[in-house]
């Protein structure tokens, strides 16, 4: 996979550029316990599971469409988290420790960039290559990113809730290659990178874009379970992608090298 051409390179956050400092359920219950919510943080991890799939199937999109809102959304989400909990909670409380966590929650007490991350966006800055974000996030996603240290790297941020459109809708790397800004750009000259392989992998190929897939799954796994997939362009961690696009370069720059002193040698 050859940089050079690729005009532009986005890339999702959560589990991609970012991850989680410790799972949900024990960030929660650190929260809770500061407003004395005491539960158990294995009970809480589980439970914020089932909230997180069931929100997203009755609201999708952190509530944009349906008109609930990403504040309510998370509100609702971080109240039935506790409440299955079957303990007895006053609801004041639930409300501060739900907007507590909607506040941490944009910041590096709960966010750390992934393995990788910063060394593979320092390179393709040095390169010159245009790199942007397109991320099934709520409006925290650019001040998220700024307290991670990561926002000066990308010419764009474009996040579901804002768009109206989320992964693996064609509309959201419709609007990024806007955003972009680059005259003539194709979507064959794009590349998205992602850990999901639905959202961001078929997403962006379905979209006419070229896409890898960041799963640190044994690929035979992978080829089983998602057959679509080419493990050509799967990699266990963004460093590995920033080691790949490193000896693709070099075998490059040395194939170009020996093409100039061949043509020179025709030339003498």
């Amino acid at each position: 996979m050859n940089i050079s051409r690729f005009r532009l390179i986005t890339f999702d956050v959560t589990d991609t550029l970012l991850k989680f400092r410790s799972a949900p359920g024990k960030q929660y219950g650190e929260v809770g316990a500061m407003y004395g919510v005491l539960c158990d943080s294995n009970s809480l991890t589980a439970n914020f599971k089932s909230h997180w799939h069931k929100m997203n199937a009755e609201h999708p999109n952190f509530g944009k469409k349906s008109g609930l809102g990403w504040q309510m959304w998370w509100k609702l989400l971080v109240v039935g988290t506790f409440k299955d909990s079957k303990i007895s909670i006053d609801e004041k409380k639930l409300e501060n420790v739900a907007s507590h966590l909607i506040q941490v929650y944009e910041t590096s007490l709960c966010w750390q960039q992934s393995y990788g991350a910063l060394g593979l966006l320092s390179y393709l800055r040095n390169r010159g290559v245009p790199l942007g974000v397109i991320s099934n996030f709520d409006p925290r996603l650019d001040a998220t990113l700024i307290n991670t240290k990561l926002r000066h790297y990308f010419s764009f941020v474009m996040g579901s809730y804002e768009v109206g459109a989320a992964k693996p809708s064609p509309i959201i790397f419709e609007r990024a290659m806007e955003a972009a800004k680059l005259d003539g750009l194709k979507p064959e000259q794009c590349l998205h990178v992602g850990n999901t392989a639905l959202l961001d992998y078929v997403g962006a190929r379905d979209s006419g874009w070229n896409a890898v897939l960041i799963h640190d799954m044994k690929l035979q796994k992978i080829k089983e379970k998602y057959p679509y997939v080419n493990t050509n362009y799967v990699f266990a961690s963004l460093y590995d992608l920033h080691r790949h696009f490193l000896e693709k370069n070099s075998r490059e720059l040395v194939r170009n090298h020996s093409d100039e002193r061949l043509k020179c040698s025709f030339t003498k």
